[in-house]
């Protein structure tokens, strides 16, 4: 079963995370597929761009618990969207839901449109855990604070919020526009351009994956993250709710 559908027109390769049983969960094969998919995108020279989309209310839950990839390979992944030589636009439809490691995909990506009603959350203190490799993509694009406050809080905001804090670029209204100007654009041109603004993004990978990756596992290994998880799966509140 295909868990990434792709489609092209005009230059355009669209990757449709289909999962939506397990709420596009980023489980080990989901992520195997999607990084495959950027592959062939990266190489072929009738791709000017790739739109990262969904089916279904999700975008992304995050991380599937049940069948997780490799911290490394989700790092892999992410850093793969950062370097492709395309530009990447993640669109979340209207009225969907972005969580934990959805975010981390959307801050890879270079533009960001989301519908009307979309809302999003970093849901990872609410298990016992902290939005650690997303940090890679995430951090370098916030507000401080408001990443301050989404990152320790876990609240749900939407559009309006997303697009003040550097996480959503537009609605996706402007979609088909911005999608125009990039069929528009020469190939070389966009290849270098990203290079000039992913340049800071990707320096984080270098300094920090390695940590951020042993921070994560240390976490998700706790007797904290356990109950955290375990709570989430058997739809109760944790033991410290109060």
């Amino acid at each position: 079963m295909t868990l990434v559908v792709v489609t092209e027109e005009r230059g355009i390769t669209t990757l449709a995370l289909d999962s939506p049983a397990t709420r596009n969960a980023l489980s080990a094969t989901l992520v195997a597929e999607l990084a495959d998919a950027l592959t062939d995108c990266g190489k072929d020279p009738a791709v000017r761009a790739v739109v990262l989309t969904h089916t279904g209310s999700t975008f992304s839950a995050g991380a599937d618990l049940k069948a997780p990839p490799s911290p490394y390979v989700f790092v892999d992944l992410l850093r793969q969207v950062v370097a492709l030589p395309k530009p990447v636009v993640a669109h979340v439809t209207a009225g969907s839901r972005t969580r934990a490691g959805g975010l981390g995909l959307l801050g890879a990506a270079d533009i960001v449109v989301a519908g009307e009603g979309a809302d999003f959350a970093l849901t990872e203190v609410r298990i016992g855990v902290a939005p650690a490799v997303v940090s890679l993509t995430l951090l370098p694009r916030l507000e401080p604070r408001a990443a301050a406050r989404h990152y320790l809080t876990g609240e749900r905001f939407g559009v309006p919020e997303a697009i003040a804090m550097g996480l959503v670029t537009d609605r996706d209204d402007a979609l088909p526009g911005i999608l125009d100007a990039l069929r528009a654009a020469a190939p070389q041109g966009l290849r270098e351009a990203k290079r000039l603004v992913t340049a800071r993004v990707l320096e984080t990978f270098e300094r920090d994956a390695e940590d951020l990756v042993q921070r994560s596992a240390t976490l998700f290994a706790s007797a904290e993250a356990r109950e955290g998880m375990t709570a989430f799966l058997e739809r109760r509140d944790p033991a410290w709710r109060l």
